[in-house]
């Protein structure tokens, strides 16, 4: 048995996705299971009942289970940070932005993509309310090319992948939307190698398959 973690994964899941450029940024090898999410394996569940990805099961010194992907993230890149992701000045400012992503953002995020599940309010309501946080990260990109300066850092590939499903929802609004700076940003994570690589296409996992390296 490899003594590698376990990482369950969904290809399209934001969560996911911060979770493997993290383990990526880290120089982290782990057995990849990617899942399809009507049909959850008993293993993962069996692992984490809430059911959602990603979730990352370390077996050595000890079993361990991780199944928030900001955890993940933290995990692999205090272990090894070549990029030096978490050195920040003011960590918590970084960790209040990422909160509010994971907050009202995505709130409103949902919406927005499903608003016939949600007909409380319209798409276009739904959208002005998530262009709140929009307009904050354009403001934040005045003055440099990444959130918090001229180097990435954690928040960056934390809310990409969110920013990222809010612009695809429409990306004709998208383009013609007045946050120049934030689509320069959004489009240049979209074309690095480092997302490339971490949304190759994998086949579902089943038990008894070969083991899957990522």
């Amino acid at each position: 048995m490899s003594s590698h973690p376990i990482l369950y994964s969904f290809r399209r899941c934001p969560y996911a996705m911060r979770a493997r450029l993290a383990l990526r940024a880290s120089c982290q090898t782990v057995e990849l299971r990617e899942i399809v999410l009507k049909d959850k394996p008993q293993s993962m569940l069996d692992y984490s009942a809430k059911g959602t990805v990603p979730v990352l099961i370390l077996r050595e010194p000890e079993e361990r289970i991780i199944d928030e992907s900001l955890d993940i993230m933290l995990w692999a890149l205090k272990l090894n940070d070549p990029q030096n992701l978490l050195a920040v000045s003011n960590l918590d400012a970084v960790n209040e932005l990422i909160a509010q992503n994971d907050g009202e953002f995505k709130y409103y995020l949902d919406r927005y993509k499903y608003a016939d599940r949600y007909p409380e309010l319209s798409e276009q309501e739904y959208r002005e309310r998530g262009e709140k946080f929009l307009k904050l990260l354009e403001a934040r990109l005045q003055d440099y090319p990444y959130l918090f300066g001229t180097e990435p850092c954690l928040a960056d590939i934390a809310i990409f992948p969110f920013v990222r499903q809010f612009a695809h929802v429409d990306l004709n609004w998208f383009e013609q939307s007045p946050y120049p700076r934030l689509k320069s940003w959004l489009a240049d994570y979209k074309a690095s190698e480092p997302f490339l690589a971490i949304m190759k296409k994998y086949p579902a996992w089943k038990e008894g398959d070969e083991i899957t390296w990522f």
